[in-house]
């Protein structure tokens, strides 16, 4: 009988210790699942295409057709083989790969543009190096048939002004489809893309090159903007391009001192924004910046390369949105921009990821959570219901 009984007692130990660890278990996961893979639906979820003000005037079946939504985000600096550690790249790579599935799945752009420094160690990576890189790019930024995904290059895909060579921009272009001076037109809305660079301006092999489309291409959308005019024969044998002032799309933002006006919550940080920007390294120079202002008169700038969000007016008319980073790594606060574009109009919206010190307290809580559940499992720690039950017998009992 006690044999029985002892058989019973320790059945229902194991069965309440399976049970306990059954809770554990489902607890974990669900944190897991939370912080590594729903976060990213709840924080995204929230975000909407931004109305063009302009579309107002249009009938509802035809502005949706005639707005291109286009997603931009900027410097995801892929980790290399040098400086990246393989827990470092695990995580940042999830995190990005994560957000922009995502992003494409809940919000569904027609075109898909990074502003540059895609990879950290394009600079100097060997040739197998860079085939790995490229692999896990891939893999990380695959995207569907109904998205367009255009990349730019930037000074760590190939080398600042001084480390870039015709081999390593050769080597992009081939991947990634791009040109220095090439014209994207989408829905009527013109993109420049410039290798930025390649703005040296010193006469530079590669410079020389990318300068040269810039000029042929500026021609183009200049001829395109005049009216049709026969005593204008410099334009009568022009391609003839969408009227629609362009988009400016590069890496570099163009000239300005430093951070110092810029502001929001993913702006430099204060300490950082009184520091002089150098030309030709921080920010393009101040006569490749008036060169470009020149050739394409743009209606709106799109750069990246400081890691950091900014709005700029460039001679009192024309903004450009620095967009910060997409890597946790380089930010807590990553984001994008969701941009509604028309031929003659634009809207913007920042759409945040999630803030990664608040997914860190989430799994500090949920730790701290778990020490004390199991602590208390054990009987190592008092319960509080039973320790104040325990406190008012005692009293009782005097």
């Amino acid at each position: 009988m006690l044999s029985f009984s002892s058989t019973t007692v320790k059945s229902l130990l194991l069965k309440r210790r399976l049970c306990f660890l059954l809770k554990l278990v489902c607890f974990v996961s669900s944190v897991l699942i939370f912080c590594e893979f729903l976060i990213y639906y709840v924080i995204i979820f929230r975000c909407r295409w931004p109305e063009v003000k302009g579309g107002a005037h249009m009938g509802e079946k035809e502005t949706s057709t005639s707005v291109l939504k286009a997603m931009i985000l900027a410097d995801t600096h892929l980790l290399g083989e040098i400086k990246g550690h393989w827990l470092d790249k695990l995580r940042r790579e999830w995190q990005m790969e994560r957000s922009f599935q995502t992003a494409l799945w809940l919000l569904q752009p027609d075109i898909v543009f990074i502003l540059g420094d895609v990879f950290d160690e394009g600079k100097w990576s060997s040739p197998q190096a860079w085939a790995e890189d490229v692999r896990r790019f891939q893999k990380m930024f695959k995207y569907p048939v109904s998205t367009e995904l255009v990349v730019i290059v930037g000074n760590h895909d190939i080398g600042f002004h001084y480390e870039m060579t015709t081999y390593k921009v050769n080597r992009f272009e081939k991947v990634f489809n791009f040109t220095s001076g090439k014209l994207l037109t989408r829905k009527g809305i013109n993109f420049v893309i410039v290798n930025s660079v390649a703005m040296e301006g010193d006469g530079c092999a590669v410079c020389r090159t990318a300068e040269a489309k810039l000029v042929a291409l500026s021609h183009k959308l200049n001829c395109s903007r005049q009216k049709l005019d026969h005593s204008n024969k410099r334009c009568s044998d022009v391609e003839k391009l969408p009227a629609s002032e362009p988009i400016l799309l590069q890496h570099y933002p163009l000239y300005r001192k430093s951070d110092a006006e810029c502001s929001g919550e993913d702006s430099a940080p204060p300490e950082e924004k009184n520091i002089p920007f150098r030309e030709k390294y921080d920010v393009l120079s101040r006569e490749a910046s008036q060169k470009l202002m020149w050739w394409f008169r743009p209606r709106l700038i799109l750069s990246g390369h400081t890691h950091s969000a900014c709005e700029v007016l460039h001679a009192g008319k024309i903004p450009e949105i620095s967009v910060p980073s997409f890597s946790w790594r380089n930010r807590n606060n990553p984001s994008f921009i969701m941009g509604s574009v028309t031929p003659t109009d634009f809207s913007l919206q920042k759409c945040f990821l999630p803030y990664e010190s608040r997914v860190f307290t989430i799994y500090c809580a949920a730790g701290a959570l778990l020490v004390i559940l199991i602590l208390a499992h054990v009987q190592l720690l008092t319960p509080p219901f039973y320790f104040a039950q325990h406190l008012i017998s005692k009293r009782k009992a005097v």
